[in-house]
């Protein structure tokens, strides 16, 4: 059993009995109505897809509470590992295996910026092997051809797709990466956190029409896996 829970943004956390891998985790500056007592948080592994602080977040606190292994580019793990804690440096097909499964960095299509300018690598999405479940995380990114790709040679159960287009791909574009990839489900994330990626929930759905079968979780909403 896999349970996928939604925080906000592009906050995500995927977990079975064994292990927990939180991916983007922003909370204490998200205006979402999300969880604010980081010590609430668990994760075992963090993974960070680019260094702007929206999806930097509170990795660095909350990796420090719960021992947990900071998974990103080389750039923010040069940068986070003078704070004390566990980390990994990977790159674009790097895989780190973990119980039951695995981690594994694909091309997203986005900037990398530390909140002071400093360069912070190349922008990443993330495919997650749990328990025999695939669960694609796409990051910030726009729509690129890459998708096919991972649709080619990948049976994704879950696409975590951003849809708030102006940063990233639009409900119109992700329903064309959707189908690119060949999800059996989506789950739309990084729209009405700010009013330039805000999204009328009817126009996710109506855009994700005969593509696939479309879950939308509300802040701090769970689904599950079987």
């Amino acid at each position: 059993m896999v349970k996928i829970t939604y925080f906000g943004h592009s906050s995500v956390k995927v977990e079975n009995e064994y292990t927990s891998v939180f991916i983007d985790p922003f909370f204490i500056n998200n205006p979402s109505p999300t969880i604010k007592n980081l010590n609430s948080i668990k994760a075992d592994y963090i993974v960070v897809t680019h260094a702007h602080a929206d999806h930097l977040g509170d990795t660095v606190a909350i990796a420090q509470n719960n021992n947990s292994l900071v998974l990103s580019n080389s750039e923010i793990i040069s940068r986070i590992s003078n704070y004390d804690i566990k980390c990994h440096a990977m790159y674009i097909s790097g895989k780190y295996n973990i119980v039951s499964g695995w981690i594994k960095f694909f091309p997203a299509l986005h900037g990398s910026s530390f909140e002071d300018g400093t360069y912070g690598g190349l922008a990443i999405g993330v495919m997650i092997k749990l328990d025999g479940k695939m669960i694609y995380h796409a990051g910030d990114t726009g729509l690129t051809v890459e998708f096919k790709a991972i649709g080619e040679l990948y049976n994704v159960d879950i696409a975590l797709l951003p849809v708030g287009g102006n940063f990233t791909m639009d409900c119109a574009d992700a329903a064309i990466a959707a189908k690119w990839i060949g999800a059996k489900k989506v789950i739309p994330i990084h729209y009405n956190t700010w009013d330039r990626i805000a999204v009328k929930e009817q126009d996710i759905i109506n855009s994700f029409q005969n593509i696939t079968e479309l879950q939308i979780l509300k802040c701090n909403q769970s689904m599950i896996m079987d």
